[in-house]
């Protein structure tokens, strides 16, 4: 029994995780994603999987539409296959964050440049969407070893793999979601009025010039119907931000702050 009783895994060439010690995951996202599972996740299991992913069991990766594949080896001759599945967004529920993406300049800059802005985590939000899972509810893992535990260590070894690959390369975050890079960037300069042409292949290797980008629009009625921006929440930066290992009379820095930055958010005008 594979994960009942601890045995040394069977050696494999497969993929090994950068981080060697601490934290895996280096950008935003990915450590925004690994905070979240280890917040829901046993932290046994997670530990195991770290070791996992560092001594490279995990064979080979792949993210697809709404599921990561893998596979582990274990201790067993035969390796582990593990899913790891999040729930669907709908094809209407994606054309509504592709056009509020769109009618931000800054978001469509910064994605048209190969970004990941770490409000578009909120702007999902605002939609009543979640960029990653929130609890052990909204990840589905399966994995074909003999453990029930959720996760067992195949699973974490991939999730750990997951973020390291999320730092590689942050719309792999928008495809396990539903929308490839390539579907994204093109929704985009379309929306912008920028139609794909034979050129769009090699234009999308290319950096993203600011020349034309700020072109206004032709006439008023582009203007029309527009609805205003929602305000950034309240210590929003605090909750996207890697917290500081600073303690204020034993309380968490983020937490003393909390307050003034509500205090600093003016009153709505009545009427």
């Amino acid at each position: 029994m594979d994960d009942f009783t601890w045995r040394e895994p069977i050696e494999a060439d497969g993929i090994r995780a950068r981080t060697r010690r601490g934290s895996i995951g280096a950008r935003w996202w990915s450590r925004r994603f690994i905070d979240l599972v280890e917040s829901f996740a046993d932290a046994g299991r997670l530990a195991r999987g770290r070791s996992y992913a560092r001594k490279g069991q995990v064979i080979d990766l792949r993210v697809e539409r709404y599921e990561v594949t893998a596979r582990v080896q274990g201790s067993v001759a035969e390796p582990y296959e593990v899913a790891l599945g999040i729930d669907a967004i709908a094809e209407s529920g994606w054309r509504r964050i592709e056009e509020e993406l769109a009618s931000r300049a800054v978001f469509r800059a910064r994605l048209l440049a190969g970004e990941m802005p770490p409000e578009i985590e909120w702007v999902f939000a605002e939609l009543g969407f979640a960029l990653f899972p929130g609890s052990a509810a909204d990840l589905h893992m399966m994995c074909s070893c003999p453990d029930w535990g959720d996760p067992c260590k195949h699973a974490a070894a991939v999730l750990y793999l997951l973020a390291e690959a999320f730092d590689d390369d942050p719309f792999l975050v928008l495809a396990w979601n539903g929308r490839t890079k390539d579907q994204l960037l093109t929704t985009l300069r379309r929306r912008h009025g920028a139609e794909p042409g034979p050129e769009a292949a090699e234009a999308e290797a290319e950096p993203l010039a600011a020349e034309g980008f700020w072109t206004p629009p032709s006439g008023l009625a582009a203007l029309r119907e527009r609805p205003p921006a929602p305000p950034v929440p309240a210590g929003f930066i605090l909750r996207v931000a890697t917290p500081p290992a600073v303690k204020v009379r034993r309380r968490d820095l983020v937490e003393v702050l909390a307050p003034a930055y509500e205090a600093l958010v003016p009153e709505a005008p009545e009427g």
